[in-house]
């Protein structure tokens, strides 16, 4: 089975500062049909305006994800961490039993454009933590990327999920094949450009829902970011 859930169907919200589209219900937008995928719970789109941010606020029992596209993302938390999230950068938070934490747009000319992300994790109440990795652009060009996984294996960073992220970017005559077990359910989440997923063309804002299939084919990509995700179901 394979769902096709076009950019414009998403949720968005307009604070003025905060411009955001939400791939499933969060906050004030709210569809019973996308509560979530799997154990992927958020998907949210943001462009935070210069100079502007979210001030301190709490998360608990979530791994989340940072993914910056353009812009840079000043992190600080509770854990004494202070970080710039760069693109080509993951950052993974482990909220556990409680994290606070702020993330701001310092830049004065420049919005902040990221993905933010949450998967629920396998194991509640564990202690809080961080990691940022750097991901370069020759480990995505032309294939798929692990990103995060359950063991941090092949550089990427470890979440406490029964989950695998990966990142690619596709042009021309590039393709690559994901096998999964049909066991499991996957998302294809497209972040710009163009890309046949599984003989669907999708555009940028455009994701895939998957179960009971066996591979993710990628192929006709035309300056195409993508974010694939396999997921308990």
């Amino acid at each position: 089975m394979q769902y096709l859930r076009k950019s414009q169907e998403r949720g968005y919200a307009d604070h003025g500062w905060l411009k955001s589209f939400h791939s499933f219900s969060f906050a004030g937008y709210h569809d019973p049909r996308f509560m979530g995928w799997g154990n992927l719970r958020v998907i949210n789109e943001d462009r935070v305006a210069p100079g502007m941010g979210f001030g301190k606020h709490s998360h608990r029992n979530m791994e989340i994800i940072s993914y910056v596209l353009s812009g840079e993302l000043a992190h600080e938390d509770s854990m004494g961490n202070i970080k710039g999230i760069p693109p080509g950068d993951v950052q993974r938070m482990s909220a556990g039993t409680g994290v606070s934490h702020s993330e701001f747009n310092h830049a004065k000319d420049q919005t902040t454009h990221f993905l933010q992300i949450w998967i629920e994790p396998n194991t509640l109440e564990i202690a809080p933590g961080y990691e940022q990795k750097t991901i370069p652009l020759e480990a995505k060009q032309g294939k798929l990327c692990l990103v995060a996984s359950p063991i941090g294996e092949n550089n990427s960073v470890k979440i406490h999920a029964d989950a695998k992220l990966y990142a690619g970017l596709f042009d021309g005559a590039e393709t690559a094949t994901l096998e999964i077990s049909p066991q499991r359910k996957a998302y294809v989440h497209l972040i710009r450009g163009s890309l046949n997923v599984n003989g669907e063309t999708l555009s940028g804002g455009d994701a895939l829902l998957i179960q009971d299939e066996s591979a993710i084919h990628l192929k006709d990509g035309e300056k195409a970011e993508v974010l694939v995700f396999d997921l308990a179901s």
